[in-house]
């Protein structure tokens, strides 16, 4: 009888902490053993030549999202985690939307049962819209209860965002379930000023959507965050920081011994002012918040990954099609307008839906930007990728790690593959990608995911309703740091 039902044999193993050759054995859907000359598994992959990674983890996607008026989101569970998969993902967090005037149950209605058809395993961040003291002192106790343990605010955004007041309450009713605060940091009323001047000069273009929302106004709203963060001691991550202004504030907090965390995502690594442009309304599909900013930004985003300042990468994936909504004036979900159609039809800047698809991508892009040109090693594309959202999320240990007794999710990538990204090799619902066209080095040839080979060569053998729903109980990080102003407490009063 076998000592394994599976041996990695012969890899490039690649940690958060070191690279390393060696084998993995894998039983029971966990890692048994590494080292040299294992005894052979039922099964053997051999992996000479290949760096294997832990599975990545999403920590920020939107799949199969539900809208307030009962629309779903044409990315569906099984089409976003087969992408996932493809991707390298094997594991990914999304929303749970909750509507102002409503609780968090009736928000969103059928959703986990959605769910339950992923390929991926998978958790869950609560948006919170309407912080009402029957949301904060009875759902918010009960969902941690669940396992789901960090929620999301925005600070932008109609019909989503919060007040500074709110957001304080958020924040303090996190700091007493020991749950972890997740944060859209841009300035409302900036850019509601901003888009009224746009429109009444007759600037409604994709590229205005930029001109909108400068670097100026998500630097004051991750300053606000973090101001308001330290007030009640808990401890937050910015979400998609796209910018050196952002990644500075976060920075000096770090600098001060705040537990703050700050996020970035590939289209923020690669994408420009130039993709918001272009023939038949192209630009709209590079439409996301915050926006994609002017050419050289890249590079000194790369530079705050470098230095630690940003140090997880999520795909932030939000996918809607060019062609039925992109494209199409009457479709303004995750817009900040009501819809509106220019002359020729397309809608003007603020009605275009924000964001771009990119779950599938994210680690492949990152692979090839980061590791294959120099930019960071192995181990910190594997801190990017799992492990550090492993750490903050509450999954470290099971998560993102290739350390015995972790679930087996394992990607083995072969560094020296060449491909040039298309859509239609790709596995997602949405008819575009912002990287079609673009050229990679380094690619996902097998996903693992507990154990079981989800995808070989490109095609997703893991089918509907295999992944699992990721509980996460306490963890350190998301711990207040016991430091109030004034030695006042007024979170737990």
């Amino acid at each position: 009888m076998s000592d394994y039902d599976l041996v990695i044999r012969g890899g490039t193993l690649a940690s958060a902490a070191e690279v390393f050759e060696a084998d993995i054995g894998i039983k029971d859907g966990v890692i048994a053993a590494l080292g040299r000359n294992l005894p052979r598994g039922v099964e053997e992959i051999p992996a000479k030549g290949m760096v294997v990674t832990p599975g990545g983890i999403d920590s920020h996607c939107h799949i199969e999202e539900l809208g307030q008026d009962g629309s779903v989101q044409e990315e569906s569970f099984a089409s976003g985690s087969a992408a996932a998969l493809a991707g390298g993902t094997t594991s990914f967090i999304c929303f749970l939307p909750q509507w102002k005037g409503h609780g968090l149950a009736d928000s969103a209605p059928g959703y986990e049962a959605r769910a339950a058809a992923s390929r991926a395993d998978y958790s869950f961040h609560q948006i919170i819209t309407d912080p009402t003291p029957d949301v904060l002192r009875r759902e918010l106790p009960a969902l941690v209860a669940r396992g789901i343990r960090s929620f999301k605010v925005f600070l932008t955004y109609d019909p989503l965002r919060l007040t500074d007041r709110e957001f304080i309450e958020v924040l303090a009713a996190a700091r007493r379930l020991g749950a972890f605060v997740t944060v859209h940091c841009e300035n409302y009323d900036a850019i509601g000023w901003r888009i009224e001047a746009l429109l009444r000069a007759g600037l409604t273009d994709p590229l205005q959507h930029a001109w909108s929302r400068p670097p100026v106004v998500e630097r004051e709203a991750t300053h606000r965050a973090i101001a308001l963060a330290e007030l009640v001691d808990q401890p937050i991550q910015v979400f998609h920081v796209s910018c050196e202004e952002a990644a500075a504030e976060i920075a000096a907090a770090r600098a001060r011994g705040l537990k703050v965390w700050g996020e970035t995502c590939p289209q923020y690594l690669t994408l420009s002012h130039a993709d918001l442009q272009g023939a038949d309304f192209a630009g709209a599909k590079a439409v996301c918040s915050p926006a994609l900013r002017e050419a050289g930004e890249n590079e000194r985003v790369w530079k705050r990954i470098q230095d630690g300042t940003l140090d997880v990468v999520t795909s932030d994936h939000c996918g809607f099609s060019f062609a039925t909504q992109k494209k199409v004036a009457g479709s303004s979900a995750y817009g900040t307008g009501t819809a509106a159609s220019r002359p020729d039809g397309t809608p003007v800047f603020n009605a275009i839906p924000n964001g771009v698809p990119g779950i599938e991508t994210r680690m492949p892009v990152l692979f090839s930007e980061g590791v294959s040109k120099g930019r960071i090693d192995l181990p910190t594309f594997v801190r990017l990728t799992s492990a550090n959202a492993a750490k903050l999320f509450g999954l470290q240990g099971r998560k993102g790690s290739l350390m015995p007794g972790a679930d087996a999710d394992l990607v083995l990538w072969d560094p020296d593959a060449e491909r040039t990204i298309r859509n239609a090799a790709l596995h997602h619902a949405i008819d575009y990608t912002p990287w079609e066209g673009m050229a990679v080095k380094g690619w996902p040839g097998t996903t693992i995911r507990r154990g079981e080979v989800a995808v070989r060569d490109g095609e997703v053998l893991a089918p509907p309703g295999s992944g699992r729903f990721l509980p996460r109980g306490p963890y350190a990080l998301a711990r207040p740091r016991g430091v109030v102003p004034d030695g006042f407490d007024a979170a737990s009063v």
